[in-house]
């Protein structure tokens, strides 16, 4: 799976949690059974910019840790969106690593691992998870710690 990683923010991304993300989402993918050809973007923002689109698209006047956008839908009638020949268009995943340090600091783990953990959580909900009731959410969740573990970016 080819994975985007779009920083916006004023620093650089530090090479080794680059690396990490692509990492994590590539096995996830080959865990999830994604296509080879798959496509999906992560972008990296700041909280003013994670609410302003939290603000645009959920109606929430608050930065916030992760969104995602998936460009499938599992109810749609349509033919799945694809690019080229093989390539399927998954979506986007935006982090804020201001909120995401906060949270790393909070829980007592590294960034690698708060970045990880968001970035799977947005690719798992383009994929179709969801934790909108409890019975889903404990899946998701058991499903997030699996491929977390699988590539060693466990809590604290």
């Amino acid at each position: 799976m080819e994975c985007f990683i779009n920083n916006q923010l004023d620093k650089a991304l530090e090479p080794a949690l680059e690396k990490a993300l692509r990492n994590l989402l590539q096995e996830a993918a080959r865990q999830e059974g994604v296509p080879e050809g798959a496509e999906v973007s992560v972008t990296l923002v700041d909280d003013a910019e994670i609410r302003r689109l939290n603000r645009m698209y959920r109606g929430v006047d608050a930065p916030t840790d992760v969104l995602s956008f998936p460009l499938q839908d599992e109810e749609e009638v349509e033919p799945p969106i694809k690019g080229e020949e093989g390539e399927l268009l998954l979506g986007d995943i935006l982090i804020s690593l201001e909120t995401a340090a906060r949270q790393a600091a909070a829980y007592g783990h590294s960034l690698e691992r708060e970045v990880g953990f968001l970035a799977l959580h947005g690719f798992l909900h383009l994929l179709g998870y969801d934790h909108d009731t409890p019975e889903r959410e404990e899946i998701m969740f058991r499903r997030q710690e699996e491929i977390l573990g699988k590539v060693g970016l466990v809590r604290g």
